[in-house]
């Protein structure tokens, strides 16, 4: 899969707020994801968001 900076992509498991739509802020080994419910930010593995996305919206 592409990934971009700016990209909304949809994770299996929701956040702890309730959403499981994030946006992608930076791109490379690991990613830089923001939650778009409550606007946390955490560095994930590319493998893991690989595995874990369900869905894609390009910027």
């Amino acid at each position: 899969m592409e990934y971009q900076i700016g990209d909304i992509i949809k994770l299996k498991k929701p956040h702890p707020c309730g959403s499981q739509e994030w946006e992608i802020l930076r791109v490379g080994a690991d990613f830089r994801l923001k939650c778009m419910g409550c606007g946390h930010q955490v560095m994930v593995s590319r493998k893991l968001v690989e595995k874990n996305t369900r869905g894609i919206r390009k910027a």
